[in-house]
């Protein structure tokens, strides 16, 4: 979840630990480029998934894994997911936006 709260912190502007956004001037020069901040967050998105999936199997097949657990995961899961997604048509409408410009 490391990677969602980067995310975060880059579409708005500012990191968590209250130093300059990622766009400022005094950005350090050995941050992570913001494609690897991605593709980490939908690395993330990905193995929540599939820990949801192997908990509503465990569940359904009665190997110890209890109701409770299940249902953290697959809303662990849909969170990070709707994060995702909100992320994406953040950049998409950002993009939109650029094209419709006038220069």
């Amino acid at each position: 979840m490391l990677a969602a709260s980067a995310i975060t912190a880059a579409s708005t502007g500012t990191a968590q630990t209250g130093t300059a956004g990622l766009f400022s001037p005094a950005a350090k020069p050995d941050a992570a480029p913001f494609s690897d901040l991605l593709t980490d967050a939908v690395g993330d998105v990905n193995r929540l998934q599939d820990q949801a999936a192997e908990a509503v199997r465990g569940l359904m097949s009665g190997a110890g894994v209890d109701v409770h657990q299940a249902m953290i995961a697959t809303q662990k899961a849909d969170m990070a997911f709707e994060l995702a997604l909100a992320v994406r048509n953040k950049a998409v409408q950002a993009y939109q936006q650029v094209m419709g410009m006038q220069f």
